[in-house]
């Protein structure tokens, strides 16, 4: 969508119902895609929410201010085309999973790891049927397959939009199980980010805080944010 900024030509973008979902008109024009695909969504909230991102629209349409329409149509034009390699790819994630990848010094860095990560690992296991073992050092060590089996089950159970916006809290934490954590869950983003940054945190604490890097982990966080309230929005 880089190359994409038509000029605002409507004075009302607003939701409508259309087979097989939701759809945003702009001023009575249906919005397509940009491989020109209807866009249509499942759920009214969402169409809803694209509306209102289209409104906001000034004379030029800047897409960087439309993160939930670049995911519907990332859904709609790349995901759903592609839906079993993306599920592959994310559910490869399980077998390099960040919270099972652990410190070996210092002590209170292991330790902080341990009491923060084993928890998440632990409700993985009773709400996700899949147990997830940590290891010491950066060296790749397989997980069980049956529990990277059960895993993958459940990334392939996503439906494309689904996929398109849990694409992005997977990628974004570097951990499937905390992908699934916000999305199945009532913790909060606050919680779940921080559990993904604890190794920065720990950096940060030794030597300061770079912020070059906390302007590129702002742009990321709210990323995530976005991907959630997608999903939110999807299950309305």
């Amino acid at each position: 969508m880089s190359d994409w900024k038509p000029r605002r030509f409507w004075t009302e973008a607003a939701a409508v119902p259309v087979t097989g979902g939701y759809t945003v008109h702009l001023d009575k024009r249906p919005v397509k895609t940009p491989a020109k695909a209807p866009l249509v969504v499942p759920t009214e909230a969402l169409a809803q929410a694209l509306a209102a991102e289209w409104d906001a629209q000034e004379a030029q349409v800047n897409p960087a201010t439309m993160p939930l329409t670049r995911t519907a149509n990332s859904a709609i034009d790349k995901v759903a085309v592609q839906r079993a390699e993306v599920a592959d790819m994310l559910a490869a994630y399980g077998d390099a999973d960040l919270l099972c990848y652990r410190a070996e010094t210092p002590a209170e860095l292991v330790a902080q790891q341990a009491a923060a990560w084993d928890p998440v690992l632990d409700w993985a296991e009773g709400d996700l049927g899949a147990r997830l073992s940590p290891r010491a050092g950066i060296l790749h060590a397989p997980q069980d397959p049956a529990a990277l089996a059960t895993l993958s089950a459940r990334v392939h159970a996503l439906d494309p939009f689904e996929l398109a916006a849990f694409h992005d809290l997977v990628a974004l934490t570097g951990s499937l199980v905390l992908g699934f954590a916000a999305f199945l869950t009532t913790w909060s983003a606050d919680e779940i980010w921080e559990l993904s940054r604890l190794d920065e945190r720990w950096q940060e604490a030794q030597w300061g805080v770079d912020d070059e890097a906390r302007q590129i982990e702002a742009l990321k966080r709210a990323a995530f944010d976005d991907a959630r309230r997608f999903l939110t929005l999807l299950h309305r």
